[in-house]
């Protein structure tokens, strides 16, 4: 997708503060932090969200997850939430499945 900004992000065209990355997933710093830590998690693969999976992305999503923790110890957080949104009625706004860790005092209410 070339107009997706987090693929131009993958593919390097796109300046990220990344602080993960392996063969399946990036994550990297929000650009507009709603937490003192907000970090992003995407798969490299473009997924719109959690309605686009399928059955073979399964080792993706489940690779994807077991990441998050790791990512979340590497950065030494104590205690995080995990969000993705889905849809535009759901507060997607990137269309990309995306995963946002976020900790720290301000964690935003519900």
């Amino acid at each position: 997708m070339t107009d997706c900004i987090f693929c131009k992000i993958v593919a390097g065209s796109i300046p990220a503060k990344v602080v993960y990355e392996d063969d399946l997933v990036i994550a990297f710093h929000d650009i507009a932090p709603k937490a003192d830590t907000h970090l992003l998690v995407i798969p490299k693969e473009h997924v719109v969200n959690l309605d686009d999976l399928r059955a073979e992305h399964g080792n993706l999503m489940q690779h994807l997850l077991f990441s998050i923790p790791k990512i979340a110890q590497q950065q030494q957080l104590d205690g995080y939430r995990t969000i993705t949104n889905t849809g535009e009625g759901g507060g997607q706004e990137v269309f990309h499945m995306h995963f946002h860790i976020l900790a720290g005092a301000k964690l935003p209410g519900f």
